[in-house]
């Protein structure tokens, strides 16, 4: 029997462009339960492609940091697996 797909909170009208459908195949990778888009906010630097990567460890989880242009926001991921398995399920819904 396969595991149940996390789930996608939508509490921001607002998101980093093409960020969603990589949080969507993130949410069907196993192991992640819930994936929370944050906040939106600006940086100096540009970032011409999507970039996503862990930030710190949170309460059963890890906050991540999406970034594209000068575009920065935060994203908030419940799951059981380790940085290194999170790191890897994210390179691959990046590919």
């Amino acid at each position: 029997m396969s595991e149940p797909a996390g789930r996608l909170v939508w509490n921001h009208s607002t998101h980093i462009s093409g960020l969603i459908p990589v949080l969507e195949r993130l949410t069907r990778q196993p192991g992640i339960k819930t994936v929370t888009p944050g906040a939106l906010s600006c940086s100096r630097g540009r970032i011409p492609q999507l970039q996503l990567r862990v930030s710190v460890p949170i309460r059963g989880g890890y906050k991540l940091v999406a970034r594209k242009g000068s575009s920065v926001q935060e994203v908030f991921v419940v799951t059981d697996l380790s940085q290194l398995e999170l790191e890897a399920a994210i390179r691959r819904c990046l590919e």
